[in-house]
């Protein structure tokens, strides 16, 4: 009898505790805490949202001799493939994520940052000064010809065209017209969109991505989220292709997902690194020996990895509801967001 009335009191006690240790989930915030129970079924409906989009953009590039001595001033003066000594062809590429957030009548439009697809029209470069500053002279100029963002794997090679941006805010909208039948197949992202002014430290969040181009998930939390307007942090693992992806909190327990967030950056340092300068066929260095060839000079980014900003969702809901009405007269009948 002892027994069993010490066994009630352990299993009201821990009744106790489960309700002590969860009193946030009714309290209407976002959660602190790992979800008390499986979210699979809901994060793979929300995976199938999410898209891996590429962007090259194709450049011809006049080089010049430095005695032409020509500024920007004499470049809308003069014929640029005459002047230049040299006419070179090459690309740029980019990738990251994207979410489908509409599908109708064959209309599909992805959310993305804007650094994935912003490749500039013209770049310029200068010659270098004997004093290692940089010169007046224009070295030579870089014209953009063409531009194409895909995503793999929608019909017709996935083409999309741009069709808002923000690079000031870091967000775009890429779509497309494609057959209705095609587009009533695709899953686009059905969960509310949240507020990341109401995140505080320590809220949970789950981050899709691609990053090197693998379609993952991953857990974070939120540290200091009002320490930028619109911009919050999180201490998600972050690498190339993960721009884009979306942060998803959680209120009041599975399954209450809502989209807080965009993945938008990681600091980065560059440093200069000395490599051993190889040609192809040549023998592995010995690493025992040492090297007495040629060296080069190759600068290189350094990702602070568990440190990543976020856009906050307002500015995205802002700068839609700015444009709601040349939204629609595209065929994207966005709902929920008010006009300004």
């Amino acid at each position: 009898m002892r027994l069993l009335s010490a066994l009630l009191l352990v299993l009201s006690a821990c009744t106790a505790v489960y309700d002590s240790v969860y009193p946030t989930l009714s309290d209407g915030k976002y959660d602190s805490e790992f979800p008390y129970k499986s979210s699979s079924e809901q994060l793979e409906e929300i995976s199938n949202s999410i898209n891996l989009i590429n962007s090259i953009a194709f450049y011809t590039g006049y080089v010049f001799d430095y005695n032409s001595r020509l500024t920007r001033k004499d470049i809308s003066r003069i014929d640029i493939e005459s002047a230049a000594t040299e006419k070179v062809y090459f690309n740029r590429t980019a990738s990251g994520t994207a979410t489908l957030i509409y599908a109708g009548d064959g209309n599909i439009l992805y959310l993305t940052v804007a650094h994935i697809v912003a490749f500039p029209d013209t770049v310029y470069s200068y010659f270098i000064n004997p004093d290692g500053s940089v010169s007046e002279y224009i070295e030579s100029i870089s014209i953009k010809s063409r531009q194409s963002n895909y995503i793999p794997d929608l019909p017709d090679g996935g083409e999309l065209d741009i069709i808002l941006m923000d690079k000031n805010i870091d967000i775009a909208f890429l779509g497309k017209k494609i057959d209705p039948k095609a587009a009533f197949a695709l899953n686009p992202f059905k969960y509310p969109w949240g507020s990341s002014s109401e995140l505080e430290w320590g809220t949970f969040v789950y981050v899709f991505g691609y990053p090197m181009n693998y379609k993952m998930i991953t857990k974070a939390l939120v540290s200091n989220p009002k320490r930028e307007k619109n911009i919050f942090l999180i201490d998600a693992v972050f690498n190339k292709g993960s721009s884009g992806g979306i942060v998803l909190a959680i209120r009041d327990g599975v399954p209450n997902f809502e989209l807080v967030g965009l993945v938008r950056s990681v600091p980065a340092d560059f440093q200069l690194n000395l490599h051993p300068f190889t040609k192809e066929h040549d023998i592995d260095f010995n690493p025992q020996i040492p090297y007495k060839g040629e060296v080069y000079v190759e600068k290189e980014q350094v990702i602070r990895s568990g440190i990543v900003k976020a856009i906050g969702i307002e500015a995205v809901k802002d700068f839609i509801g700015k444009h709601l009405s040349y939204l629609r007269s595209k065929g994207y009948y966005l709902s929920g967001f008010a006009t300004n």
